[in-house]
């Protein structure tokens, strides 16, 4: 009697209803995920080093390196 009151369960292409759903949900997960780190990560680090090497001069930073002794080949002044 109360088998009767149960509905049946769907047997037929459960598993692509099932499929379909996790497909869109795993697709906006993911291009929610690239564009968090496209805007969180590698836009801020490209902005960083375009000021970086915008002020950057490299012969005064060899200069200083050369006085400190760092490399073998030129000599400290």
């Amino acid at each position: 009697m109360s088998s009767a009151l149960l509905p049946k369960p769907q047997m037929r292409r459960l598993l692509a209803r099932r499929m379909k759903f996790h497909l869109f949900g795993a697709f906006f997960v993911s291009v929610g995920c690239a564009a968090l780190y496209k805007f969180g990560v590698a836009e801020p680090r490209k902005r960083a080093y375009a000021e970086f090497y915008k002020n950057y001069d490299p012969m005064k930073d060899f200069e200083a390196m050369r006085a400190a002794g760092v490399f073998e080949s030129a000599q400290p002044k």
